[in-house]
């Protein structure tokens, strides 16, 4: 989906009254609720205007379960949805099932606002795609149930590259560069043969996972920076090489507007998420009036000689820890989450949350390259102080240092690392 999703880290002042429950059973809470008579769900508006069939199909469930239930529905957009949370988290009166972006999920887990699940008590997942998975655990504990993914893909404008002489995709990361020097040759350096944006550190982790190298790593309860040890320099070294040979747009931009930059037509091709492509080809963005036919997602291939891992974005469904109705909340997400939940979900064009269905999907040509293209994966580091490194944009800081030249690569990674290993550790 169409949205920015951004670690949530201003929630301390919500945990004096969250700290006072007490006797936890299955569901973290000191009752499961499971002859609650009135559910609370909290969903974005994707769900209100996108799949409101699937939201009834769960309520019917549950009610047919519970006859007598009221359950009541609520929807916020993305940028409201927190502030009234947090708001309402420090009351009595927290939602029983709330949907969070997969990002969102580390700075509440790390307060304590969320009950644990036992995650054997939903369907598939035992097959979670492990980015989503990743996104719902913390300390050993599972948190939340992926509800959908979102992945990224490369896309390229085929009538580009056909008049450089390449009409099929590159399969391999050789092949993606020859025919990118094909095209900043034939275009000049005003054309950005791959439009980059420096400061887009989605992309930059990708090339850095690529190569064997890692943002952190844990060990033994604590967590260590590691952009600078041998293989991730290596990711960032490949990375930069993209922005020096390919990108000649402004190299201090972040990656918000790369839709936009796109259907301006100074760019042959882009890496980013799956909707991108078909945002700069809309009317309204697209500037050439030759974006619509002539835009082609293909998998992006890493210099590793494997399939670039991609950034999972998403959503997943958390119980908060003061829900009196815990045990019927695990229900409606199982009910919402479960095999005829995907279904509908993946015909709204999102990617499913677990590798079962996701397999379906490379055999459909309209469903391929992402599919195919989210099975290699990864996720920010799990670590308490992981918020802390998004809000004070360490790893932005660090790829403009290196883009614009002002820094080697070692010595950024360098500095990126002493400033994570500051707060990664810290609550």
């Amino acid at each position: 989906m169409k949205r920015k999703l951004t670690v949530a880290i201003g929630i301390a002042g919500m945990m004096v009254s969250i700290a006072a429950c007490g006797g936890n059973d299955d569901n973290g809470s000191s009752h499961s609720g499971a002859d609650a008579k009135e559910l609370t769900v909290w969903l974005t508006v994707d769900a209100q205007n996108n799949w409101p069939d699937l939201v009834k199909a769960a309520d019917a469930a549950v009610k047919k379960a519970h006859p007598g239930i009221k359950i009541n529905h609520e929807y916020y957009g993305w940028p409201d949805k927190n502030t009234k949370l947090d708001a309402v988290l420090a009351t009595d009166k927290a939602p029983d099932v709330v949907e969070m972006g997969n990002t969102e999920m580390l700075g509440y887990m790390v307060k304590g606002a969320f009950a644990p699940v036992d995650a054997a008590k939903f369907t598939n997942s035992a097959a979670w795609l492990d980015g989503l998975k990743a996104s719902v655990t913390y300390g050993g504990k599972t948190y939340g149930v992926p509800y959908y993914a979102g992945g990224r893909v490369a896309n390229w404008r085929k009538d580009v590259f056909a008049a450089a002489g390449v009409k099929t995709p590159p399969k391999t990361y050789a092949e993606l560069t020859a025919a990118l020097d094909k095209v900043q040759k034939k275009e000049g350096d005003k054309f950005s043969a791959w439009y980059q944006p420096t400061r887009d550190w989605y992309a930059a982790m990708s090339f850095v996972y690529d190569a064997g190298g890692s943002i952190a790593k844990e060990s033994g309860g604590q967590w260590k920076a590691t952009l600078s040890s041998p293989e991730s320099v290596k990711g960032l070294t490949a990375f930069k090489n993209v922005v020096d040979k390919y990108m000649h747009g402004d190299k201090t931009k972040d990656e918000s507007d790369r839709y936009i930059v796109y259907g301006q037509g100074k760019s042959g091709m882009i890496f980013g998420a799956a909707w991108e492509g078909a945002t700069s080809a809309d009317p309204k963005n697209d500037k050439t009036g030759k974006l619509k036919n002539n835009l082609e997602n293909f998998v992006m291939p890493g210099p590793s000689g494997k399939n670039m891992p991609v950034f999972l974005g998403g959503s997943d469904l958390a119980i908060p820890v003061k829900s009196k109705a815990q045990a019927v909340a695990a229900e409606w997400i199982n009910a919402f989450t479960g095999p005829s939940g995907q279904k509908g979900l993946i015909a709204k064009g999102n990617l499913p949350n677990n590798k079962t269905d996701l397999a379906t999907l490379k055999n459909d040509p309209a469903t391929a390259v992402p599919a195919t293209a989210a099975e290699s994966n990864w996720f920010v580091p799990m670590a308490p102080g992981w918020g802390q490194v998004e809000k004070a944009q360490v790893l932005q800081t660090m790829l403009q240092n290196i883009g614009t030249g002002k820094k080697s690569v070692e010595a950024a990674a360098k500095e990126a690392d002493a400033a994570i290993d500051k707060v990664i550790n810290t609550k």
